[in-house]
């Protein structure tokens, strides 16, 4: 069974047919890198920095559930589910809420991927809410006069990488569609706790004193706000935010057309298009004319189970998918947990689906996206033989296709924000929310930051023998994305198993798929498959997680050739399991703040 139906969920017309499974990209020659996607050097400051392992336990209750990465916002979204509201009403309050206490992840300046289950319908719809690039935008926004592209990290401060922000109307639209209570006292909390202060937590105290964004000391307003007195606020003390209380009080009352027009819009354009640091070409235009988009899940076969996620602009379902498309192939559940067996095979079919993703996953208002021949399980199967003992170093994309795009890397940043939800009805979200890098492009208007999304495009818009990305900048498209929120339903596909989502940058889908394969291969509770040591591949080098018991795999799996680096992996996952008495159980990531409340 490939899908819910009778086939796959696709987003986009499908481009050409699968040819030999592992055709190079262009006969004859290989893919020659974007300039700037040589060994990036935002590397150096990726992941985001490690803030502790907490051990957690999982939690079970009887009737609705919520995990969010900050408990004041998990207490607010508690708080809408015990009142009766529905789970979109239930997000509401809990992304407003992040936008106060967890800051450099995400808020009303960013974008969001809504996964939404009607339980009614028995149906699953997926919402784009991704930024799109200003119409006022080129395919040379980034370069120089001289056609080059700066460093990433130079890219990512000031007016240059906003995106038109997305995520009211991502929630106002699933608002219109599955609310159940007002709009207005949905944002109350977040108000009230902006208006009388927060205490910070050691978390964003970190991020705050790292600078880990090189624009939040550069920039006068976000300094002013995280640099009282030029030091950075510390743990334990209150942040009042009475600017962001103004704001929410407009949105309550006008709904999210006070964003998108009048004084706010122009107050947020007027921030880009006068950034002290590169000025940006945001318009008043192009948040008036911003919609989100209902799309089509892509969902797959796995096991016993459907699994699905956001299709494209995301990368997140799709590559997932394949990955596990992939692992379909061997008997994963005789694998030791996190032994050496896994963590070869599981690198590489990640190697596999990533040179696929890099080649031809954008925007599909833009570009044709071949996800029918991306999932096809004698393709995937046939990419399965190509792993062998040792590691392949580098793989290739298997399809050969028209256009012939070429491979982007185009890093996104470790920031962003994962929250899952079950109301008392039964309806499931699982919901993606970024403004990318820690702290967005550090434009802060009105008490809320604003997003550096543009940088999730390829930085140029050819490689260096002149051919088209596919991830290129073009004015009102939507950049690339990792993120991969996820909802697993039953074979028959008429009731959700599993939703969970991470941030981590284009690390997510790596996080997000050995849950997956903890959860379901290895009957691990969602709270055990949270906690599993990390370990990841982009099609670059292997990654295990410091600190854990997986990095005790670096002898073995240098022995097969893996390039290893031990670092810290600083997941975001959280996530609910519906068990078969219909109780519910939840898990929250040990390396983050986030906790689980229901009922």
């Amino acid at each position: 069974m490939k899908s819910i139906n009778t086939s796959h969920w696709i987003l986009s017309s499908i481009a050409a047919a699968l040819l030999a499974a592992c055709s190079p990209a262009q006969s004859g020659a290989s893919a020659t890198a974007a300039p700037q996607d040589s060994e990036p050097k935002q590397e150096a400051r990726e992941p985001e920095m490690a803030t502790g392992f907490a051990d957690k336990k999982a939690v079970v209750t009887d009737q609705f559930m919520v995990t969010a990465a900050n408990p004041h916002a998990v207490e607010a979204g508690y708080k809408v589910l015990k009142e009766g509201g529905s789970a979109v009403d239930a997000a509401i309050a809990v992304q407003a809420m992040l936008g106060l206490t967890e800051p450099q992840s995400s808020g009303i300046g960013g974008g969001a991927f809504i996964l939404y289950w009607d339980n009614e319908q028995q149906k699953l719809y997926t919402i784009d809410a991704r930024e799109t690039a200003p119409k006022e935008a080129t395919e040379a926004l980034f370069l120089d006069q001289d056609g080059n592209a700066p460093p990433w990290i130079e890219a990512v401060v000031g007016g240059r990488s906003v995106g038109t922000p997305g995520v009211l109307r991502g929630l106002e639209l699933a608002h219109d569609k599955w609310g159940k209570l007002d709009w207005q006292p949905l944002f109350k909390d977040a108000i009230d706790l902006a208006e009388t202060g927060f205490e910070v937590s050691p978390r964003l105290a970190k991020l705050v004193k790292s600078e880990i964004n090189p624009g939040v000391k550069k920039l006068p307003i976000i300094a002013n706000y995280l640099f009282p007195n030029g030091e950075p606020v510390k743990a334990g003390s209150t942040l009042v935010n009475k600017d962001y209380a103004e704001s929410l009080s407009l949105i309550a009352e006008q709904g999210a057309d006070a964003f998108y027009q009048g004084p706010l819009a122009e107050k947020i354009v007027d921030a880009v298009r006068h950034s002290a640091i590169a000025p940006g070409v945001l318009s008043t235009k192009d948040l008036a004319e911003y919609q989100a988009v209902i799309r089509e899940p892509v969902c797959d076969a796995y096991r016993q189970y459907q699994v699905c996620g956001m299709g494209p602009p995301s990368s997140g379902g799709l590559t997932t998918l394949q990955t596990l498309g992939i692992l379909q192939n061997y008997d994963v559940s005789s694998w030791q947990v996190n032994g050496e067996e896994f963590a070869h095979y599981f690198t590489q079919a990640s190697r596999l689906a990533f040179a696929d993703r890099n080649q031809w996953i954008a925007d599909p208002d833009f570009v044709s996206v071949p996800v029918e021949g991306m999932l096809n399980d004698e393709y995937l199967s046939k990419r399965a033989k190509q792993i062998g003992r040792e590691d392949m170093v580098k793989a290739k994309p298997g399809l050969y296709l028209k256009p012939e795009y070429q491979q982007d890397i185009a890093y996104e940043r470790p920031n962003t924000s994962h929250m899952s939800i079950v109301d008392s009805e039964g309806n499931v979200i699982s919901m993606t929310t970024s403004i990318e890098m820690a702290f967005g492009s550090t434009v802060m208007v009105e008490g809320f930051i604003l997003n550096n999304q543009l940088t999730d495009f390829s930085l140029t818009p050819m490689d260096e023998a002149g051919r088209k990305i596919a991830n290129r900048v073009q004015p009102g498209k939507r950049p690339r994305s990792s993120m991969s929120p996820t909802i697993v339903l039953n074979q028959s596909g008429d009731q959700v198993v599993h939703a969970l989502g991470s941030p981590g940058g284009s690390r997510i889908i790596n996080y997000v798929t050995q849950t997956l394969v903890g959860l379901i291969d290895w009957n691990l509770n969602m709270q055990q498959a949270i906690d599993l040591g990390h370990v990841t591949n982009r099609n670059d080098y292997t990654a295990l997680e410091k600190g854990r018991d997986i990095a005790t795999l670096k002898a073995v799996l240098e022995k097969r050739g893996h390039e290893i680096k031990v670092i810290d992996l600083n997941s975001g996952i959280h996530g609910i399991t519906r068990l078969p008495n219909g109780q519910l159980r939840g898990g929250a990531d040990p390396r983050r703040e986030g906790i689980v409340m229901g009922q």
